[in-house]
């Protein structure tokens, strides 16, 4: 893609976020000192793109858990590799979907090793079977609230405000182990690097209405063939030699997205072509490995 196209893609991605944090970030520091645990959801084909580096810094001192939500739709060996990475950096991790309950049997578990500390300083006092308490954080339309509804089985009772707590913040008990405060902040990354906003436009983080997706399409074909060489020859059946525009038009004219008259209709092969990337049709896909 040439440079022009991808400044201009960038800059489109870089402007739609919203220059200042300080609110959100403001709330998540008063939050942050009632909290045990702080767990964060990333998608899962980009596990460092959909992640805020502020958290790090804000849940410094606390356990920490990540979910990779819509592991199912991510390549399974970049996974574990995300998993271990995590790991290595004392960050506990795993693999969910959100939508499906996948993989959220097993989160217990790991919050009881994150939280193993905690848990045993309150056995040392006499304090038996307090509830964990976590905020459940992460960028917008990463999986939160269907998470939280997936993992709470829909009994998502608040269990109002509770001594020393600031007035208004309301806790909502997920299960009798784990209580979760309702007011997490929403942060968005920064665009240090127009990578970033580029691989969160291709998984549909960012509203396609704003973007020039034909142009946007040119970086998903471009790195599909240098990443899964044979993924869109073998969907399309077209030649992944060819220039870009030229690629695209062959998956219009494979799928019959024609204009009257038969001309090839380069929006409708777009839509076509993200749907089948973002819906896991051209198999399971990573855009970034550790």
């Amino acid at each position: 893609m040439d440079k022009d196209n991808r400044e201009k893609i960038s800059k489109t991605v870089i402007n739609w976020y919203p220059g200042h944090m300080t609110k959100a970030k403001r709330m998540m520091q008063e939050d942050i000192k009632l909290i045990d645990l702080v767990i964060e959801l990333v998608d899962a084909r980009l596990p460092l793109s959909s992640r805020n580096p502020d958290i790090d810094e804000l849940g410094k001192n606390k356990a920490r858990l990540i979910l990779l939500n819509k592991y199912d739709l991510a390549d399974e060996k970049v996974n574990d590799a995300w998993v271990n990475y995590f790991n290595n950096k004392g960050i506990h991790a795993v693999k969910i979907n959100a939508r499906n309950g996948n993989g959220l049997k097993s989160i217990q578990g790991v919050i009881n090793e994150a939280c193993k500390e905690k848990i045993e300083r309150d056995r040392k006092r006499g304090i038996l079977n307090r509830p964990i308490r976590a905020m459940v954080v992460g960028i917008p339309n990463v999986g939160k609230s269907t998470f939280i509804n997936s993992y709470a089985g829909r009994s998502c009772a608040k269990t109002g405000n509770m001594p020393g707590v600031t007035k208004g913040k309301q806790w909502i008990r997920l299960n009798k182990n784990v209580e979760l405060l309702d007011t997490p902040g929403i942060l968005w990354p920064k665009f240090e690097d127009e990578k970033i906003g580029i691989r969160l436009a291709l998984v549909g983080s960012i509203n396609d209405q704003i973007l020039n997706m034909t142009e946007l399409s040119y970086e998903l074909i471009s790195f599909m063939v240098s990443s899964y060489p044979g993924r869109m020859a073998e969907r399309y059946n077209i030649d992944e030699s060819k220039a870009l525009h030229e690629i695209l038009t062959g998956i219009a004219i494979e799928r019959a997205c024609l204009k009257k008259g038969g001309e090839p209709d380069e929006d409708k092969a777009v839509k076509l072509l993200f749907e089948d990337f973002r819906s896991g049709k051209l198999g399971r896909i990573s855009l970034e490995t550790p």
